[in-house]
């Protein structure tokens, strides 16, 4: 019985609480700034202090080193079909 009381009164909290949320307005710009917030809360990690012992991050800016074995000396040719004064104008069926 307990239980059922227990489970009645916070489904009635809760109830009432969206009722009450439905009727509670905020201007545009305390959303602006929640939203603000939110976004520097969720990326806290990468904007501040990460750079500095973060390992990772050294270790992606490193720049590749190209395998010179697999590099060709040959220039690559690049064939350009035509260009717009050879072509020929097309005729609509009319």
């Amino acid at each position: 019985m307990r239980v059922w009381l227990a489970c009645f009164f916070v489904l009635f909290a809760l109830a009432e609480f969206f009722d009450w949320l439905q009727k509670f307005n905020l201007p545009l710009p305390i959303y602006i700034l929640g939203g603000a917030f939110l976004a520097v809360a969720s990326n806290y990690d990468k904007i501040v202090g990460s750079s500095f012992s973060d390992t990772s991050i050294e270790a992606s800016l490193d720049r590749p080193q190209l395998d010179s074995s697999t590099s060709s000396t040959e220039p690559i040719s690049l064939a350009i079909a035509n260009s717009v004064e050879n072509a020929q104008p097309v005729k609509a069926d009319e």
